[in-house]
């Protein structure tokens, strides 16, 4: 296996002695990245007059983006290991910029829609940070590092719901997608000007575009129904017919990827017990994750005469939202410290845990504005906690030259966690509910179910966790932090 040059390994290079600026810019990328996902979430409510159509057709503002990063994160993985990481990481950042200022000059669905599908090619950026993280870091701050990135999925997240709610309140809602190019911008500068590049150590040959094609129409063809069952009728010809293409599709690509000599995605790579479990947990961490994220704006914001709504206006909901993207930027490190001396396994399994505890709190607290915000902290706390060892068991499991692609399918893993999370969400919340004033509420019972789905799904994860396998327990101990290459001279 080549290892990555003598200087890089030495830690006498600018690279390691501007290790602090290098992971404040990957940080602010990958926050800036994961922003995109929540920052049409306040404008839900206002797109069928803001671009004169149906609710349900503007839903596909937010299905398109997950979509199109579902397809376009394991590309940009496997370009990053056969191109160079950060190269990749610019590239990435250019449909973000043009994303938003397309979404910022839209009048009507049709350019809002192919403006969040641009915005959705930017997510690869953070695995393509995490990766570059394991060539550039020193040993010493690998760990920390990577936990921090990892986080930016939530993070982002839940700091763009009081950002784009407080720009949408005050401002014009076209304002809010101008900031997000500028705030890009800076990003793209920023990694270009600070940023060193790391190894590129995969082959040099040419890029698989057959598995591209059969697994962007794999992912769409199965996401798709996920995300829009609900609307079109799960026993629908339209729902079963695209679960049934997704099957042959996927299948197909399974059998292009293991005949390829240079495969979108290695398989028997990902089929190796300690990547292939840990993937397994992924999906059932993003089902967990997204059930909060998904519920607890809409307990906020419902009116207090329910008995139930606690009557938050849209930026009181984001600034009570906000709370949880700090603590996960404050756990992170910890996480990290729990890897180093007990594993990245016993991580994992400890944030999955305090997340379904997180949800067992709700269950006694949801009338609350500080209970609800107390079980938005403990879930942050196990998100943090969940998200940055499950890139550590990977990138200790894979060769160096794959980092990027496998933290990019571990990546797309969590997202058809958060995906399967959305549908599901949704369809309990649609079939709960109550006529008011015309309209169709979610139900207490509605929320609780929620919240129940959401710790079941935390208490599956946890014990995958458990059954990952671990060859050593040395091994265990340094994945996440010191002597990295160790761990990859033993696999």
């Amino acid at each position: 296996m080549t290892q990555p040059d003598s200087a890089t390994a030495s830690g006498s290079t600018p690279a390691r002695t501007g290790a602090g600026r290098t992971l404040a810019v990957l940080a602010y990328a990958g926050v800036i990245a994961s922003l995109m996902q929540t920052l049409v979430v306040p404008l839900l409510g206002e797109l069928p007059r803001i671009l004169n159509t149906s609710a349900s057709n503007t839903s596909w503002v937010v299905t398109i983006t997950l979509l199109v990063a579902a397809v376009a994160t394991p590309v940009a993985g496997r370009l990053g290991d056969m191109y160079g990481k950060r190269r990749m990481m610019i590239a990435s950042t250019i449909p973000l910029i043009v994303g938003s200022i397309v979404c910022a000059v839209s009048g009507s669905l049709v350019p809002m829609i192919i403006g969040r599908g641009l915005q959705g090619l930017g997510v690869g950026i953070i695995p393509l940070a995490i990766a570059l993280l394991r060539d550039v870091m020193p040993a010493e701050r690998l760990g920390s590092s990577i936990a921090l990135i990892s986080s930016s999925l939530g993070i982002g997240g839940a700091l763009g719901l009081p950002i784009a709610s407080a720009v949408t309140q005050y401002s014009s809602w076209r304002v809010m997608f101008w900031v997000a190019a500028g705030l890009v911008g800076i990003a793209t500068a920023l990694i270009v000007t600070l940023v060193p590049e790391g190894s590129s150590e995969g082959p040099s040959g040419r890029f698989d575009l057959p598995g591209a094609v059969l697994l962007g129409a794999g992912l769409v063809s199965f996401l798709l129904p996920v995300s829009k069952g609900a609307t079109w009728g799960w026993t629908s010809g339209t729902t079963l017919g695209l679960f049934a293409a997704a099957v042959v599709v996927l299948l197909a690509w399974g059998w292009w990827e293991l005949r390829s000599p240079e495969p979108l995605v290695d398989l028997r790579t990902t089929a190796r017990p300690q990547v292939l479990v840990t993937n397994l947990a992924s999906i059932a961490i993003g089902v967990g994750m997204y059930a909060l994220q998904l519920s607890m704006p809409q307990l906020l914001q419902l009116p207090t005469s329910l008995g139930y709504g606690l009557g938050q206006s849209m930026i009181m909901m984001g600034l009570w939202m906000a709370p949880g993207g700090i603590m996960m930027m404050l756990v992170s490190p910890v996480g990290a410290r729990l890897s180093a001396a007990r594993g990245p396994k016993i991580t994992l399994f400890t944030g999955a845990l305090t997340m379904a505890a997180g949800y067992g709190v709700a269950q006694l607290t949801m009338g609350s504005t500080w209970g609800l915000e107390l079980v938005n902290i403990i879930c942050s706390t196990g998100v943090a906690l969940a998200y940055g060892a499950m890139p550590a068991l990977i990138m200790s499991g894979v060769p160096l030259s794959e980092t990027a692609a496998a933290n990019s399918f571990n990546t797309l893993m969590r997202s058809i966690g958060t995906s399967v999370s959305s549908a599901v969400v949704g369809a309990v919340l649609a079939q709960l509910t109550i006529s008011v004033g015309g309209h169709a509420i979610p139900t207490e019972n509605g929320f609780r179910t929620v919240f129940l789905i959401g710790s079941a799904a935390c208490l599956v994860s946890a014990m995958i966790a458990l059954a990952i396998p671990v060859r050593k327990a040395a091994a265990a101990r340094t994945t996440a932090a010191a002597e990295p290459q160790k761990v990859l001279a033993e696999n």
